[in-house]
């Protein structure tokens, strides 16, 4: 059973920067690790993912703007946001897989999620 953890959400203007934690419960770090969002009246999406074999992706909607990264010693991804902007307010949820050769950017193929943090940006 693996257990995730977030958090570093908060309240931001818009232009700013917010670095979200997701902590593994895990004897061995060996998961691919991503990253969702969910804003209100909006269905989930696939923000950023990290594999197995340190491989990473982005939406499209985020890349230049955020960065995924992962301390295996640490047990740690990590999901850090810059230039934040409205429309990235939403719950952000880390999920977890032991799947290999899948597809990263799609939930189903994670098993595990967090309970998600709150990232609100402001104009």
């Amino acid at each position: 059973q693996v257990q995730l953890v977030e958090s570093g959400g908060g309240s931001v203007q818009a232009g700013g920067s917010l670095r979200l934690s997701c902590a593994a419960s895990i004897r061995t770090f060996s998961t691919s690790v991503g990253w969702f969002r969910q804003a209100p009246g909006k269905e989930r999406e696939f923000v950023a993912a990290h594999n197995w074999r340190d491989t990473t992706f982005y939406a499209d909607s985020v890349k230049g703007r955020f960065t995924i990264s992962r301390d295996n010693a640490k047990k740690t991804v990590y999901l850090q946001m810059s230039s934040l902007k409205p429309e990235d307010t939403a719950v952000y949820h880390c999920a977890a897989t032991y799947a290999r050769y899948a597809n990263y950017g799609q939930g189903s193929t994670y098993d595990y999620w967090g309970q998600g943090t709150q990232v609100t940006v402001s104009s």
